[in-house]
């Protein structure tokens, strides 16, 4: 009884709602890549050029230090700079602060893959739904027919509902590969962003030992 009610009600329900829902989730993920394209593109850094630099203003200083980074709004800059802050309490406070700080920019970094990583895992499942509900509307349509004669438009209407209930599976597929894809190549592009801060940030880490805290601060104060 509980089988067949459910049968009535996913009947009735359909399957189109389901490809509307797998439109808008595709459209959202568009949107979301795009974003995030736009996100890397406002926050590169040219990080070879950027090293030389960084180099160089060390050795002049924490403030000379600080204006070759604070242009650039990519963690790789602003981890860096966060540790650039911190040199005159130490190594170790250096070491955290621009750990913290990079934990901080990861986040930012990571924004909306967590959407479209479920997207790339779920959509195919929202699709196959989809299709299980279009082939039990067809054998239910089968079943009514098999009561009287079955004609050739009736067999072709429920073959036509077949043909369509796998158009969901399809179209799950075209949503999710595409999701995937973007994810696998922003999550690549975090850790090629990752590698690059802690080059930055082990340079300023070695400044730090190689001078001690005590040389920083009078640099500061001298400042």
């Amino acid at each position: 009884m509980i089988v067949e009610r459910l049968a009535q009600i996913l009947d009735q329900l359909g399957a189109e709602w389901l490809l509307y829902l797998l439109l808008f989730l595709s459209i959202t993920s568009v949107a979301l890549v795009i974003e995030r394209i736009l996100f890397f593109r406002r926050n590169a850094v040219p990080v070879a050029k950027l090293q030389q630099s960084l180099l160089k203003a060390l050795g002049d200083g924490r403030d000379e230090a600080a204006k070759v980074l604070e242009p650039y709004e990519g963690m790789e800059a602003q981890v860096a700079l966060a540790g650039v802050e911190e040199m005159h309490r130490g190594a170790a406070a250096t070491e955290e602060v621009m750990a913290a700080r990079a934990a901080v920019e990861k986040l930012r970094y990571e924004r909306f893959l967590g959407f479209l990583g479920s997207l790339g895992a779920n959509a195919p499942f929202i699709g196959l739904l989809g299709t299980v509900i279009g082939i039990m509307g067809a054998f239910a349509d089968l079943k009514q027919s098999m009561g009287g004669e079955v004609d050739a438009n009736r067999t072709q209407a429920i073959m036509g509902s077949i043909s369509e209930a796998l158009v969901a599976t399809a179209v799950g597929l075209i949503v999710a590969i595409p999701a995937v894809w973007a994810y696998n190549q922003l999550k690549g592009r975090i850790k090629v962003v990752q590698g690059n801060t802690a080059a930055l940030g082990s340079i300023v880490l070695a400044h730090v030992k190689s001078t001690g805290p005590e040389t920083q601060t009078l640099d500061s104060d001298q400042g």
